[in-house]
């Protein structure tokens, strides 16, 4: 099972495109993937099994580079 962090609130009809192999849950511990609208991850500490980080929405001025 694939674990991916919410780390923001995202709409119910843009997390029904995973199916069961997919667990998705507001700030998940040691994620595979991470789901980002607007929160400020320049701090968050990457695990090193973190294969994906999505931003929904434009930009990456949020994300860690």
């Amino acid at each position: 099972m694939n674990k991916i962090s919410l780390m923001n609130v995202i709409a119910p009809k843009g997390l029904a495109v995973f199916d069961q192999n997919y667990q998705c849950q507001e700030k998940a511990e040691n994620p595979d993937a991470i789901i980002v609208r607007s929160a400020d991850l320049h701090d968050y500490p990457y695990n090193d099994n973190l294969k994906a980080i999505a931003r929904a929405g434009a930009g990456v001025n949020n994300i860690d580079l």
